[in-house]
C-alpha cells in the first residue's frame, strides 16, 4: 500500500516496487488501473491467475475514489492474495475509503507512507537529499535560496536540483542558484517559441521541459509557437524593413514587429510556410489528437528547427533535373 498526499513520492514508491518486481521477474506483466469508475469485473480479470503462468504486478491508483463494490473486492483479495501477483494500491490520504487502508494493513501489506512535505525544513531536507542522490553537493545557503525561489512543488524542486547538478558540475552554491533561477523562473510559452524561431534546438527543448515542469499548459506553448511562426511569416512577407511602417501595416505594436524581425532572420518564406503547417498539426495534437502532448510538443519543436536549418536563407537554391 502506497499512501499519502505527496504525488511525487507516491509515484517514486510505485516505481521502486515495479523495479524490484521486474528485477526478480523480468517477464512479469504489469497492469495499472485507475480506481475511479473501474468495473469490478475488470479488476477481477487482472487479479485472476494467468493461463500462461509467470508473475504479474497490478497497480490500482486513486483507491480513495473507489466505489463500494470495488473496495469490497480489494478487501476480499487482501485476505487471500495470490503469491504470484504483486498488488499495489495507491491512496492519496484522508478519510475516504479509510477502511480499505485498515484492511490492507491488517492483512500484512507493506506500507509506503508519502506524507505532504509541508514545512520549509522538510523541503530543504528534500532538496539536500535530491542533490545527494544525484551525486552532487549543495551549500546550506544554496538550498535555502532554491526553496525560497521555487516554493512547495516537489517536482519543480526535484527538476531544479537535477538541472543544477548537471549544469554546475555537481557542486552547487548560492551564486549558481541565482544564475540558474534568473534564467529559468519566468519561462513561458513565448520563451520556448523564441528559442525555436532562432533555431536553438537544445535551448528550445530545455525551455520546453522547464515550462512543463513549471506547469505551463501544453495549449499555451503550442499557441505561442504558432503565434511566433505566424508573426515572423507576416513580417518576412513584406518588403519594408521599417518597424514603424510594418507596425502600421500589420496593426501590431512596434516592439512585437522588432522581435519578429529578429526571429525571422535566417528563415526563408518557404521554410516559414512549412513551419506554419507543423504548428497547425501541433495545435490539433495538444488538444487531444496525440497520445502524448509532451511528445507532440518536443517532436514539433525539433521539426521546426530542422526546417529552418534545411530551408533557411543563404542555403544553395534547389535545382531541378
Amino acid at each position: 500500500m502506497v499512501i499519502g498526499e505527496e504525488e511525487l513520492l507516491r509515484s517514486r514508491a510505485v516505481g521502486a516496487v515495479r523495479s524490484a518486481v521486474l528485477a526478480h521477474h523480468p517477464d512479469a506483466e504489469v497492469h495499472e488501473l485507475a480506481a475511479l469508475g473501474l468495473p469490478v469485473g475488470q479488476l477481477a480479470d487482472v487479479l485472476a491467475p494467468s493461463l500462461f503462468g509467470g508473475h504479474r504486478m497490478v497497480v490500482v491508483t486513486g483507491v480513495h475514489e473507489a466505489a463500494g463494490a470495488l473496495t469490497d473486492s480489494l478487501t476480499a483479495y487482501a485476505k487471500d492474495p495470490d503469491p504470484d501477483l504483486t498488488l499495489v494500491v495507491v491512496h492519496s490520504g484522508g478519510k475516504r475509503n479509510e477502511a480499505l487502508v485498515k484492511a490492507f494493513k491488517a492483512a500484512g501489506a507493506a506500507v509506503d507512507d508519502c506524507p505532504k512535505v509541508s514545512s520549509v525544513g522538510d523541503r530543504i531536507a528534500f532538496v539536500r537529499n535530491e542533490v545527494r542522490r544525484l551525486g552532487g553537493r549543495i551549500t546550506p545557503d544554496a538550498v535555502t535560496a532554491l526553496v525560497d525561489a521555487i516554493g512547495a512543488d516537489l517536482r519543480s524542486l526535484s527538476a531544479a536540483a537535477s538541472q543544477l547538478v548537471s549544469d554546475f558540475g555537481g557542486s552547487v552554491d548560492a551564486d549558481d542558484v541565482a544564475r540558474f533561477h534568473r534564467g529559468q523562473a519566468e519561462v513561458t510559452g513565448f520563451t520556448v517559441a523564441e528559442r525555436v524561431l532562432t533555431g536553438d534546438r537544445a535551448g528550445s527543448i530545455e525551455m520546453l521541459r522547464w515550462a512543463l515542469e513549471r506547469g505551463v499548459a501544453h495549449v499555451l506553448i503550442a499557441d505561442a509557437i504558432a503565434d511566433g511562426v505566424r508573426t515572423a511569416a507576416r513580417v518576412a512577407s513584406l518588403s519594408s524593413s521599417n518597424p514603424g511602417d510594418l507596425a502600421r501595416t500589420l496593426k501590431m505594436p512596434p516592439w512585437k514587429v522588432k522581435k519578429a524581425q529578429v526571429q525571422a532572420r535566417g528563415w526563408s518564406i518557404e521554410g516559414l510556410q512549412q513551419a506554419l503547417g507543423v504548428a497547425a498539426d501541433l495545435n490539433a495534437d495538444v488538444k487531444g489528437v496525440a497520445a502524448s502532448a509532451d511528445y507532440a510538443l518536443e517532436r514539433a519543436i525539433r521539426r521546426i528547427v530542422t526546417i529552418r536549418t534545411e530551408t533557411g536563407r543563404g542555403r544553395p537554391a534547389r535545382t531541378g533535373h
